[in-house]
């Protein structure tokens, strides 16, 4: 376990946001509604009330400041090895067992590559932020998996739909695998992605429709941190605010994507249809 203390770093961003827009503190002020007051003694500690966070991050993202994302770029070339967690109501510990049990392999800290990653998974929830970590793999086990049937079998067992193969073979392989690993890298499933494998296992779709249908996820690689040994690897860097309009967009893109999806699955159900059924594969 390690502790998380990080801040917004609104103090810098305000005073980029100035310099962007050649503006003293005064006009600022009279364009995010936030008194000169206010924005002095932020200037000073660095800190603000959550509605002076929204009324500058929104100011910033309907200016189109994508400052998140940009910040995210920075810190790439700075660290080379970095990597996102989307926290619904915020973090101030980081623990193997702050995920649900239900996850895509269980107990574990989850993070994905792009702060895009992470945003989508948290976008619904008001009060919800993106933090940014660097991170080191070495001397720990590594459980890799690509988006296969490995994977989507593995999703399927620590999400409870095939636990009526919980013995067999190949899945008890798979689980050995990664619970000896102090760290999955695996690509990610939503719960969008998630229905068409609870289709597979119920047997309505076969391997390939689902594989297929899956591939077009576009939604990057996950990193599980498993063990306490994988955990001392990460060091937090920053914390984001995510404004209303930056939740909006997030929103609508999943959206799109979704539609996306289901179509990649009405078209995969009619080019493959001569891939194995979950009770081929597991008998």
């Amino acid at each position: 376990m390690i502790k998380e203390n990080c801040e917004y770093k609104i103090a810098e961003d305000i005073e980029f946001l100035m310099e962007s827009d050649h503006i003293n503190n005064v006009e600022f002020s009279d364009r995010t509604k936030v008194s000169r007051t206010t924005i002095i003694e932020i200037q000073k500690s660095g800190k603000a009330r959550k509605d002076v966070h929204e009324k500058i991050y929104s100011y910033a993202y309907n200016k189109s400041y994508r400052i998140n994302s940009v910040k995210e770029e920075l810190i790439r070339e700075k660290y080379k090895t970095v990597l996102f967690h989307g926290s619904k109501e915020g973090l101030t510990e980081i623990t193997v067992h702050g995920s649900r049990d239900n996850c895509d392999f269980g107990s574990g800290f989850y993070l994905g590559e792009t702060y895009r990653q992470a945003l989508s998974f948290v976008c619904e929830k008001e009060n919800s932020s993106v933090y940014s970590f660097k991170y080191s793999l070495d001397d720990l086990v590594i459980k890799r998996f690509e988006c296969n049937l490995e994977w989507m079998l593995a999703i399927c067992y620590y999400r409870g739909t095939i636990n009526k193969f919980r013995d067999n073979e190949t899945i008890r392989k798979i689980v050995s695998e990664v619970e000896g690993a102090d760290i999955v890298i695996a690509p990610i499933a939503d719960n969008k992605m998630f229905y068409i494998m609870a289709q597979f296992t119920d047997g309505e779709i076969n391997a390939d429709v689902a594989l297929h249908s899956l591939s077009a996820s576009k939604l990057g690689q996950q990193y599980i941190f498993r063990t306490d040994k994988a955990i001392d690897k990460l060091v937090p860097v920053e914390k984001y605010y995510i404004s209303a309009p930056e939740r909006e967009d997030c929103r609508t893109a999943l959206i799109e994507r979704g539609y996306e999806i289901d179509t990649k699955l009405k078209l995969a159900k009619r080019e493959f249809r001569t891939g194995l059924y979950i009770e081929e594969i597991l008998r």
